[in-house]
C-alpha cells in the first residue's frame, strides 16, 4: 500500500513538473503585442508624449469629442500635436491628410502622422506614429490605444504618411 501511495505522489508529481515546466517555457511576454507596444512607448523620445500618451490612454472614442470624457481620432491627433509638438491641424482627418508632406512607411517618425481609408478611398481615421511599427490612436471599438501598425487590418487600409510641414 506504501508502494502505491508513493508511486502515485511520485507521478503527481511528475505531472505538476511537466505542467509547471511548460508555462516556464513559453516565450516571455517581450514576444506579445502588448509587450511590443509597451517597448515602443519605453523607447519615445520625447518624455512629455510619453505622459500625454499614458495621460490618454483608454479615452472612450466619441465622435467629435475632444476631451477625456470621450474624442475621436482626428481630435486626439489634434491635440497631442498641438499639445506636444506646438503645431496645429485642421480638425477632420481628411483635411490633416492634406495638411502633411508625404514621408514613406519605412521612413516615419515619432509624431509623423498615419492615414487610413476604412470606408472607401477617402481618408476617415488618422493615428500618430511612435516607433517600431507602432502607433497611438482613438479606435472607434478600444478608444485610446497603442496599435501595431503591421496588423493587416492597418496595411490593407493605409493611404497616407508624413510629418507636418
Amino acid at each position: 500500500m506504501q508502494a502505491v501511495r508513493r508511486s502515485y505522489l511520485l507521478w503527481a508529481f511528475t505531472i505538476l513538473l511537466t505542467i509547471l515546466a511548460s508555462c516556464g517555457s513559453r516565450r516571455h511576454t517581450s514576444d506579445t503585442k502588448a509587450a511590443r507596444a509597451a517597448d515602443a512607448m519605453a523607447n519615445l523620445k520625447s518624455k512629455p508624449l510619453h505622459r500625454f500618451i499614458n495621460s490618454w490612454t483608454g479615452v472612450r472614442y466619441k465622435l467629435g469629442g475632444l476631451d477625456k470624457s470621450g474624442i475621436d481620432c482626428s481630435g486626439f491627433a489634434l491635440l497631442l500635436q498641438r499639445d506636444i509638438y506646438g503645431k496645429s491641424l485642421p480638425r477632420r482627418s481628411r483635411d490633416q491628410a492634406d495638411a502633411i508632406k508625404k514621408r514613406s512607411l519605412d521612413n516615419l517618425k515619432e509624431g509623423d502622422l498615419v492615414f487610413f481609408a476604412f470606408g472607401g478611398r477617402e481618408v476617415d481615421h488618422v493615428g500618430v506614429y511612435l516607433n517600431s511599427g507602432f502607433f497611438v490612436h482613438a479606435s472607434t471599438t478600444r478608444g485610446v490605444i497603442i496599435d501595431d501598425l503591421t496588423l493587416p487590418v492597418y496595411q490593407r487600409a493605409i493611404v497616407k504618411t508624413g510629418t507636418l510641414n
